[in-house]
């Protein structure tokens, strides 16, 4: 079911949407050829707990997962697109990582994704978290009223497929608000004109994933979690939690 939020309750979804944004800017920073996704996790539950926050991540269960996710973030590196459970690998020279982080405060929850290189980065891994970053601000400046969730999607889909990169196939955001998952689903490509209508006080997850290899297909690691290309070209993953206002798109999850 779709709630629109009043004024007051986007206000709030930004007091989570800040907690997730120092979370990510808190294991980009500790990032480093070494440190273990486990230590990148162990950040971020720092800043949650310093906030007073909870994580919509830890304890997670959907009715595709063999077990409830176990971190307050997920990890995903190199070929993982996303979903990558924190584990005891350390990170290398050259690493792609992508981090997914949520929060949830005063009953508001807020949900981002950044990726980005560790060391010596790649030409090509630059240009694919360039074509990710810009793919999600194409569909932040559709989410305006009046518009359809089909403007966002043509947005992210029109950005990625000019760069050559595949979209996962069925994968895309989300509805947000009391809960981390909610109606309407964003998807990363479609024709523009259709689908919900967008409307002032929706709230959504914009959140566009690209792989590098130009096909859609992934598979599932046994952990039921993490989603991985089948190629083993590498993936990126941006995200921000955007409120649809009437004065236009509204970032809750930036700095």
């Amino acid at each position: 079911m779709m709630e629109l939020k009043t004024d007051r309750s986007i206000d709030q979804m930004r007091a989570a949407g800040r907690v997730v944004a120092h979370a990510l800017a808190a294991a980009r920073d500790r990032a480093a050829v070494g440190v273990s996704l486990l230590e990148l996790d162990l950040v971020a539950r720092e800043v949650l707990r310093e906030a007073g926050a909870s994580s919509p991540f830890l304890g997670y269960r959907p009715r595709f997962a063999p077990v409830p996710f176990p971190a307050v973030i997920c990890a995903s590196v190199n070929d993982a697109i996303v979903h990558g459970i924190p584990n005891d690998y350390r990170l290398r020279d050259g690493d792609l990582v992508s981090i997914d982080c949520g929060a949830k405060l005063a009953g508001w929850v807020g949900d981002a994704a950044v990726s980005f290189t560790v060391g010596r980065a790649r030409p090509a891994d630059l240009r694919l978290i360039a074509t990710s970053e810009a793919a999600l601000a194409a569909g932040i400046a559709a989410a305006r009223p009046g518009n359809r969730v089909g403007d966002i999607a043509h947005a992210i889909g029109r950005v990625c497929r000019a760069a050559g990169y595949g979209i996962p196939d069925g994968f895309g955001g989300h509805g947000i608000g009391r809960s981390m998952h909610e109606e309407p689903g964003v998807p990363n490509e479609g024709p523009a004109g259709q689908g919900t209508k967008l409307r002032a006080g929706m709230v959504i997850a914009i959140e566009p994933m690209l792989i590098a290899g130009g096909t859609d297909d992934y598979a599932c690691d046994a952990d039921g979690w993490t989603l991985r290309t089948v190629d083993g070209s590498r993936a990126a993953h941006s995200e921000h939690t955007v409120a649809i206002t009437a004065a236009g798109p509204r970032i809750l999850t930036a700095l």
